[in-house]
């Protein structure tokens, strides 16, 4: 499957007294809310984001958006159209910093805090020499080895 950069759905913004829901009508199961159009926006293509990557980490295959003309609604409906650009959700999920928890000797955790070491940054710089990972191009480097 190949990834696209940007993709572009249309959305259902339903107008209620207690806020606004998004429906993508070629996307079941991303259902975003927010309180105001511009909140909506932004929640539309953050949510539309994370579930087209879900998608493509999955395997499944993204759909054919529908065509905006087709999509019926209702009177305290709009329809509009939400765009996002893939590298920079695939970016900020693949560079987010994650927990690990590490088992080190007390002598070794001591030794290491009175040398004010900073323990995630050492693991970090570790694992990219164990990996062959250069530092100025991990990500590209990473991603590389990903695709081939």
């Amino acid at each position: 499957m190949q990834k696209q950069d940007t993709y572009i759905y249309p959305a259902i913004f339903s107008y209620d007294d207690d806020g606004i829901s998004i429906d993508f009508p070629d996307l079941p199961g991303c259902l975003p809310c927010a309180f105001s159009t511009a909140e909506a926006i932004h929640n539309a293509r953050e949510a539309m984001g994370l579930h087209l990557f879900s998608m493509e980490e999955d395997g499944d295959p993204i759909p054919e958006p529908s065509d905006i003309l087709n999509i019926k609604h209702e009177a305290n409906q709009a329809v509009v159209l939400v765009d996002v650009f893939m590298p920079r959700v695939r970016d900020s999920i693949n560079n987010k910093a994650m927990n690990k928890t590490v088992t080190l000797p007390q002598w070794l955790l001591t030794a290491g805090r009175e040398a004010d070491i900073n323990f995630s940054q050492t693991l970090q710089d570790a694992l990219m020499d164990k990996l062959g990972i250069k530092r100025e191009i991990k990500r590209r480097h990473y991603k590389s080895k990903q695709l081939a």
